[in-house]
């Protein structure tokens, strides 16, 4: 009887020790399995900060992309009003070249009888120029008009009559030989003198328009060849007539459109 008793206290205790060490093992496994959700919500987290980090560029990456396009486009605008730009200024100054060719081929089929040496009609710098030698227009030292060129000036005044899109620049000029009388200072002074001159006799004799004339003395200070011999001297001394497009018209035509930031 105390042998069964033994024996059964024996299977309590094995079965008692065999239980804590199963409570043990499930509460390290316990423990392990929270740490486990622990991390793997420290991973939940993470992810979710990445995604709306992600989210956000993303975001920013459609501005960037929505004002990189708006940008292209407006440079795209301003490529094209510019070359419809350099389109329109090539057609104009093609016109402008064809308007100078028809004014040289009027003046000098109107001064045809006029000697070359005298009266030369020719384009520089996209303006037409015409030169008249002083020994046709004046006396030697003197700004009043021949009888000889008042024949020449009208047959002038009457293509520029028929331009009046066109303004005309009246120049002086002289030699280098220096003048000093009782009517004249100096050189400056003898240039100013003829064209004025000139510009007062197409204004009150041949009616043009003198909103459209200016008149200006280069004196001695703009040859067209040295003043080292009498033919060279002469060659300078001479009055241009310089028929240009109205400066307003001209500067119309240079105005490029905006460009786009």
């Amino acid at each position: 009887m105390k042998k069964q008793i033994i024996f059964y206290l024996l299977l309590v205790l094995f079965g008692a020790s065999s239980c804590g060490k199963k409570v043990k093992n499930l509460e390290r496994e316990l423990a392990l399995k929270e740490e486990q959700v622990e991390q793997l919500e420290e991973q939940i987290q993470h992810m979710q900060s990445t995604n709306a980090g992600l989210l956000d560029r993303m975001a920013d990456l459609s501005i960037v992309n929505k004002s990189g396009a708006e940008s292209i486009q407006r440079s795209l605008e301003s490529i094209s009003q510019q070359y419809s730009f350099i389109q329109d200024l090539t057609t104009k100054i093609q016109s402008k070249d064809s308007l100078n060719l028809a004014l040289v081929m009027n003046l000098k089929r109107s001064l045809a009888n006029i000697n070359d040496e005298d009266v030369q009609v020719e384009v520089k710098g996209g303006v037409v120029y015409v030169s008249i030698s002083d020994k046709l227009l004046f006396r030697s030292g003197s700004s009043r008009i021949t009888s000889e060129a008042e024949g020449v000036l009208a047959k002038l005044a009457s293509v520029i009559n028929d331009h009046d899109d066109l303004n005309v620049l009246v120049e002086g000029h002289t030699d280098d030989v220096p003048i000093n009388n009782s009517c004249l200072e100096d050189n400056w002074d003898l240039s100013v003198k003829r064209a004025t001159s000139v510009v007062r006799k197409l204004q009150e004799d041949y009616y043009v328009n003198p909103e459209r004339l200016t008149a200006a003395g280069r004196s001695e200070y703009l040859p067209k060849v040295p003043n080292t011999s009498s033919d060279g001297r002469s060659s300078n001394r001479r009055t241009e007539i310089i028929i240009t497009p109205k400066m307003d018209q001209f500067f119309k035509l240079l105005e490029a459109p905006p460009v786009a930031d």
